[in-house]
């Protein structure tokens, strides 16, 4: 594990793999960690880099509210650290809005890149669907752990496998989110503003969602590949918002066939 810094917020970051560098950037309440399915399959070609936000894991939890941008920051600050002047760069859900406002802060610092189950924001984006604002009602009357439970279940597609869930809820209770940070990143996707600027996006992007996510409206997708010039859509039929969990075979022969 390395350490990178932005200003006083210290973010942890690791590699594995060689080949052209790759950063994964990802979503709400999970940790680096959360790209463990996909690491493996995506190393046998790139470098990949992978880093917990601010909030969470090892890296500093400063006081929020925190944004996309300062987020996309703190990315930038990761690369600097690994000695990258340009790197293919992924982001999931939150991560997606990190990613984008990574692109356009520094364009030159992104070769590709890659935006999953992820939206542009207001005024475009479709909100919440929702069985997911349900859960987040629900959740307030239920023990924490079947809280927990639920929420992992419902970022999953139809019929999940049981053994994944269970692998992914004892890794959850075994590090759970620090309460403030989980609040400050959740306040940075809720108050995500994307508005127009996507169109200003000019890296080749590829922009993958599942038809059965319950997190994020996958009508939200189409919406950044009508905005954003150079970008193709792949929608992963029965796929949920952790698709990259659920497939990662299949994730990562996409990431393969269109990052040269």
């Amino acid at each position: 594990m390395n350490r990178a810094h932005n200003g006083d917020v210290t973010i942890a970051w690791e590699e594995a793999g060689s080949g052209d560098p790759i950063i994964l950037i990802q979503g709400l309440g999970y940790p680096r960690w959360g790209w463990e399915p996909l690491v493996p399959r995506l190393a046998r070609r790139f470098r990949v880099i992978s880093f917990d936000n601010r909030g969470i894991g090892e890296s500093s939890v400063p006081p929020g509210p925190y944004t996309a941008a300062e987020m996309a920051e703190d990315a930038a600050c990761v690369l600097d650290a690994a000695d990258v002047e340009r790197a293919h760069v992924v982001g999931a859900s939150l991560g997606g809005m990190i990613a984008q406002e990574l692109a356009l802060a520094h364009p030159e610092r992104v070769d590709h890149l890659v935006l999953m189950c992820t939206t542009p924001g207001s005024p475009h984006g479709h909100p919440m669907p929702e069985a997911t604002v349900r859960l987040f009602a629900e959740a307030k009357e239920l023990e924490p752990a079947e809280a927990l439970r639920r929420f992992v279940v419902n970022a999953f597609g139809a019929d999940p496998d049981p053994r994944l869930v269970e692998r992914i809820v004892a890794r959850r209770l075994e590090s759970p989110p620090d309460p403030e940070g989980w609040a400050a990143q959740a306040a940075a996707g809720t108050t995500y503003a994307g508005g127009d600027r996507a169109r200003r996006i000019s890296a080749p992007t590829l922009i993958l969602t599942g038809t059965e996510d319950r997190v994020v409206d996958p009508r939200n997708s189409e919406l950044l590949g009508e905005m954003i010039p150079n970008s193709k859509v792949r929608v992963l039929e029965g796929a949920g918002h952790l698709f990259f969990v659920e497939r990662p075979d299949e994730v990562a022969s996409l990431l393969e066939e269109s990052l040269p």
